[in-house]
C-alpha cells in the first residue's frame, strides 16, 4: 500500500517496547504512510514495567520545535496528524498551534485527538495536562478515540451503557468518537464503539486477559490509516479492531509483555481475524422517536 501525504504523530517514546510513538509510527509506516514522529517525552520502558528514568523536554524548547514545523517548508506534505501522550499541560497548548496552522494551510486536515489520560483507575497524568487536552485539543478534532474512562472523566458522568457512552460522546463532540473498552453485547467480550452525527456501529472481540500496553495508541494509528486510505467509516472500523486484536492474540500466545508488531506487520495489512460488527441505534434516531 502506498499512500501520498504525511502523518505528524505526537506521543511518548519508549527505548523498549511497541507503546505511543512506537507503535503508532510502526503501524502508520506499514500501511505507507510517511510519518513525521515528535516524542512528548522519553522513557526507558512503559511505567507500567517498574520505575525508570524520564527524559522530558523545556516547555521553551517543545515551543520552539512546533515553531519550527510551523514554519517547515513541506509543511504541504502534511495530511493529518495524530497526537496521544503529554509530558505536561504546555504541550497541549503548543501543538493546538500547529494544528491550527496545518488547517489554515488545508481545511480537509484529519487530526485524531486519542486523549491518553487514564483508564479504569482513574486519571494517570495530572489534571492540569488532562484539562489542557479537553481544552486545547478535543475542540479542534476531526476524531477523538478516548478509552470508555477517558470518555467519562472528560464528560463527568459515570458511562454504564453503550446508550450512556453515545450520549456522552455527542455532548461532548468532536463530530466523530471511536470509544475503546465499550459495553460488549457478546459474553466474554470487548468493543470499540463509533459514533457519527449519523451512525453508530459497535465492532466486538473477545477479551483477552492481561494484556499488554499499546493497544489503544496501535487502534488510533489504524483507524487513522484506512480512513486516509479511502475505506467507509465501518469498514476502517472492523479492519482496524480486526487487526489489534489480531496482534493482541498473538501476542499473548506467545506469552510477550509487549506487542509483537514487528512479527506481526501482515496482522496491519491484511488481518483475518473475525470481527463481530453491529449498527446500533443512534441517540438522535431515539430523540425522533
Amino acid at each position: 500500500m502506498e499512500n501520498s501525504g504525511a502523518v505528524i504523530v505526537i506521543s511518548s517514546h519508549v527505548v523498549r517496547g511497541s507503546v505511543g510513538n512506537r507503535a503508532a509510527v510502526f503501524a502508520l509506516e506499514t500501511l505507507g504512510f510517511p510519518v513525521w514522529a515528535l516524542p512528548t517525552v522519553v522513557l526507558p520502558w512503559h511505567p507500567g514495567h517498574g520505575k525508570s528514568t524520564r527524559l522530558t523536554f523545556s516547555e521553551n524548547d517543545f515551543d520552539a520545535v512546533i515553531d519550527d514545523l510551523i514554519r517547515a517548508p513541506w509543511l504541504g506534505e502534511v495530511k493529518a496528524v495524530l497526537t496521544g501522550y503529554f509530558g505536561n499541560s504546555g504541550q497541549p497548548r503548543a501543538v493546538a498551534r500547529l494544528i491550527r496552522a496545518l488547517h489554515d494551510r488545508n481545511p480537509d486536515l484529519l487530526y485524531v485527538c486519542d486523549p491518553v489520560m487514564g483508564d479504569l483507575g482513574g486519571l494517570y497524568i495530572p489534571q492540569e495536562t488532562a484539562e489542557a487536552i479537553r481544552d486545547e485539543l478535543l475542540p479542534l478534532a476531526t476524531i477523538a478515540t478516548p478509552n470508555r474512562y477517558e470518555l467519562a472523566w472528560l464528560s463527568g458522568s459515570d458511562l454504564d451503557s453503550n446508550a450512556e457512552i453515545m450520549e456522552a460522546a455527542l455532548a461532548l463532540g468532536p463530530s466523530r468518537m471511536l470509544v475503546t473498552s465499550a459495553v460488549p453485547m457478546m459474553t466474554g467480550g470487548t468493543g470499540n464503539l463509533y459514533l457519527t452525527g449519523k451512525h453508530a456501529f459497535l465492532a466486538e472481540h473477545r477479551l483477552i486477559d492481561s494484556p499488554p500496553n499499546g493497544l489503544g495508541d496501535l487502534l488510533a494509528a489504524l483507524f487513522l490509516a484506512r480512513t486516509l486510505s479511502g475505506a467507509d467509516e465501518e469498514r476502517a472500523l472492523q479492519m482496524a479492531t480486526a487487526s489489534v486484536y489480531e496482534v493482541l492474540a498473538r501476542t499473548s500466545k506467545r506469552g510477550s509483555d509487549e506487542l509483537t508488531l514487528e512479527r506481526d506487520a501482515a496482522s496491519l495489512t491484511t488481518p483475518m481475524a473475525m470481527v463481530q460488527m453491529r449498527r446500533l441505534v443512534h441517540p438522535l434516531q431515539r430523540v425522533r422517536r
